[in-house]
């Protein structure tokens, strides 16, 4: 099978011939129909010391199992979250990591949908938002922070801004129903706001902090680090939560199921849309990464082996 990889931090990356893997205890093989670049993992081709194997998102067909599982068969139609290499014609998945795919829906809209989408919503769930609350979404025109500005609007917000790297962005922000978008170097963010979902991180924690109300609730889901004042924290009585959608997935399977759910039926329904912003072959996975790299996409992007 073909598999993409690099041999130092920062290298180029490229194709290569490889064993197709076999599943252990507790795995699905799944061949590849779509995969999904994330943030964290083309920092970690920027930053980490030493290579790393390209994982994240895959969605495709199960074609063996391993010992122990028995929410699967071979045939089934699955996306879940590989953390060996994901990049490649087929992939190992953690059965726990996986879900099914409804039989209408394609590859690619599993990709744009389920993993971004559990974030987003249990992101929002973490905050504990109450309709009628204002939410402030960073990195809104994101893979996760598109839908994330979606399903605060489809739940009620009082008020809904998106955060963005750039003005270019505003328009796709504002098509998915914030009422508001700003800036990160605007300098000034507006009314302050009940909620914010952080997906940055970094120096971009202080402002996102300080659009907070008092009382307010920062759920920080990204890998861009950052530090936090306790100081910011304890004059306007705020709160900062950690959110991992792994917790959920092995902690909680069944709210992780319920979630899941939830997502499948909005999208059926209409009142979320998942945004694609480009498709890429497996070979091209270099360019792929420079799209989100540069906060260029709006939306998913994607490989198709």
């Amino acid at each position: 099978m073909r598999r993409v990889r690099y041999e130092s931090s920062g290298g180029p990356l490229f194709l290569e011939e490889a064993p197709v893997p076999e599943p252990g205890p507790g795995e699905l093989l799944v061949r590849c129909e779509a995969v999904g670049i994330t943030l964290p993992m083309v920092r970690k081709v920027t930053e980490a010391a030493e290579p790393v194997p390209l994982g994240g998102e895959v969605a495709g067909e199960v074609v063996a199992t391993g010992e122990g599982v028995t929410r699967f068969r071979a045939g089934d139609r699955v996306t879940g979250l590989c953390f060996g290499h994901g990049y490649a014609d087929f992939a190992l998945v953690g059965a726990a990591m996986a879900s099914p795919v409804p039989r209408e829906a394609s590859a690619v809209d599993a990709i744009a949908l389920v993993r971004s989408g559990l974030v987003a919503l249990g992101a929002l769930d973490a905050a504990r938002f109450a309709p009628g609350e204002s939410v402030l979404v960073t990195a809104a025109a994101s893979g996760v922070g598109h839908l994330a500005v979606q399903l605060a609007r489809a739940r009620g917000a009082g008020r809904v801004v998106g955060a963005v790297s750039g003005p270019g962005k505003a328009g796709f922000v504002r098509s998915l129903g914030a009422d508001d978008c700003v800036a990160y170097d605007a300098g000034d963010w507006g009314e302050p706001v009940d909620c914010v979902l952080d997906a940055v991180g970094g120096d971009l924690l202080t402002p996102a902090l300080a659009a907070l109300a008092p009382h307010g609730r920062l759920v920080a889901y990204s890998s861009g680090g950052g530090t936090v004042r306790a100081y910011d924290l304890l004059v306007g009585a705020k709160s900062v939560i950690g959110f991992q959608m792994a917790l959920i997935a092995r902690g909680r399977p069944e709210l992780y199921e319920q979630w899941r759910r939830e997502l499948w039926r909005m999208a059926a329904e209409g009142t979320l849309r998942p945004a694609v912003h480009a498709e890429f072959a497996l070979e091209d996975a270099a360019k792929a990464h420079a799209v989100v790299e540069t906060r260029a996409n709006l939306g998913k992007v994607v490989l198709r082996p």
